[in-house]
């Protein structure tokens, strides 16, 4: 039986890359993307308020096969209702790297989300470790306007030179957009993780 894997996303962007990265590693998976920039607009201006966290509960739960949420700001609302979060993998793999962490976002939507999920995942794996949250909002406008390789770079520039400031052992790039960064920082030396692939492939073992 095709297995089937549904994705909640709140940009359009990441349409070709996750179909490029379906075709590469699973091509027999069927795969079902969902666009809903409204949520993401809903949670930047009121937050997770409980009409929202409803909404998206009711669309993981009717969605076909398994979910994963691509939207770290709403990850916890599709957690609740058995999606897979994108960024849980990656942060699991963290905690087991050890730290100081680098966590990488830029929408202040996503800090409370994401630094609760690495403290959870830390707690988890009984490790204790410094995480260094990296605030990057004033480079989300970029990724709005579509200017995704100026983002990119920003990005880039941003992450070495926190790296260079602080003793950090592993680096992760919270949010899916933030992706493409990781193979321009491979000279760095430790781990720089990102969250679509290793979400894509929890799925497919869920």
């Amino acid at each position: 039986m095709k297995k089937t894997i549904t994705l909640l996303h709140t940009s359009p962007v990441h349409i070709a890359p996750f179909k490029a990265l379906a075709k590469r590693i699973a091509p027999e998976v069927e795969l079902i993307q969902v666009v809903r920039e409204d949520w993401l607009k809903q949670a930047r201006k009121h937050g997770l308020r409980q009409s929202l966290m409803e909404e998206v509960a009711a669309t993981v739960q009717k969605s076909k096969g398994t979910v994963i949420c691509t939207c770290t700001s709403l990850c916890p609302a599709a957690e609740s209702a058995g999606a897979i979060r994108i960024d849980g993998p990656m942060m699991q793999e963290a905690s087991r790297i050890g730290g100081p962490i680098l966590v990488v976002f830029a929408l202040e939507s996503t800090r409370k989300p994401t630094m609760e999920l690495m403290n959870s995942a830390l707690l988890a794996a009984d490790q204790e470790a410094e995480v260094v949250p990296l605030f990057l909002g004033e480079f989300w406008p970029l990724f709005e306007a579509g200017e995704t390789e100026a983002f990119i770079a920003c990005i880039t520039t941003a992450v070495r030179h926190a790296v260079a400031d602080h003793d950090i052992a592993c680096v992760t790039l919270a949010q899916a957009s933030m992706a493409p960064a990781a193979e321009r920082l491979t000279d760095l030396g430790i781990p720089v993780l990102t969250s679509p692939e290793m979400a894509f492939r929890a799925a497919l073992d869920a």
